[in-house]
């Protein structure tokens, strides 16, 4: 897998994550709407920790800075 996630994305994602478990821990959030958030959170946290996005590669995209040939 070719790494296609930046620093900034990374981060993002995994503060999201967070966001939603404590919205959850604190009960803001339930039911089957707390459970989608919380599988989508886990996937977040996977792909910042492997700077891969499966979605990213499919679309082209990437958010990793370009390393120029110096």
């Amino acid at each position: 897998m070719k790494k296609n996630m930046g620093g900034t994305d990374r981060i993002v994602r995994f503060v999201i994550a967070l966001i939603v478990l404590a919205l959850y821990y604190f009960e803001v959030i339930g039911g089957t709407l707390a459970y989608v958030l919380l599988a989508l959170s886990v996937i977040f946290v996977l792909t910042s920790f492997v700077s891969f996005c499966p979605l990213y590669s499919i679309f082209g995209l990437s958010t990793c800075k370009v390393k120029t040939g110096v």
